[in-house]
């Protein structure tokens, strides 16, 4: 597999080699030894999720604090999702900036999205299945959001996307700047710090 570091520091887009015969396909979606390599310190496994959505669903911007955080590894199994990730951490070079990648069948690419950063999937089609791998369960008193139309994220949306679907949750989520000025965003050095024990737990 193809690993490459996102416009976003520490998100990654993973490309399978993908081997077809007449029977099908056959792929490694995901192996954990090159990921670590790619990352610098291991992916812990807590919680695996399966989400289906219909055409036009937006799920984010969602994170959760910092430790332990939540790190993903998405990919879809059915369908297409445009998959974001928004650098939410303060003080990143590339804080308020975000970068996408196209999931879907055909690629079937994956992306890791390390704790600390934002998230949010549009899906492209009806019966969209998005299947993630989480580094701890679901706690919903440390999970929190970001307005996912909020001007000062900008996220762009394809001229050809279908009508968006959201949730009241999300768009009653403050904005980027209203996250920061309640503190609940993380912060740069609070990120690295975590990532940096993960590592040395990892040796």
């Amino acid at each position: 597999m193809q690993i490459r570091e996102l416009d976003i520091p520490d998100a990654f887009e993973i490309t399978p080699v993908q081997h077809e015969d007449d029977r099908g396909v056959f792929l490694e979606w995901y192996r954990f030894d090159d990921l670590e390599e790619a990352v610098g310190h291991p992916f812990t496994l807590r919680q695996a999720n399966i989400s289906v959505s219909r055409k036009g669903v937006v799920r984010g911007i969602h994170f959760a604090e910092i430790p332990l955080g939540q790190a993903k590894y998405v990919t879809v199994t059915s369908g297409a999702v445009l998959d974001f990730v928004i650098d939410i951490r303060v003080g990143s070079p590339t804080f308020g900036m975000w970068d996408s990648v196209l999931l879907d069948t055909r690629d079937r690419r994956a992306v890791y999205v390390a704790e600390g950063l934002g998230h949010l999937a549009l899906s492209l089609t009806d019966d969209a299945t998005f299947t993630y791998l989480v580094s701890d369960i679901y706690q919903p008193q440390r999970e929190h959001g970001i307005n996912p139309l909020d001007p000062e994220v900008g996220l762009v949306f394809p001229n050809d996307a279908p009508e968006l679907v959201l949730s009241s949750k999300d768009t009653d989520a403050p904005g980027l700047l209203e996250a920061q000025e309640l503190g609940i965003l993380p912060s740069w050095d609070q990120a690295k710090a975590f990532y940096r024990s993960l590592s040395t737990k990892g040796s």
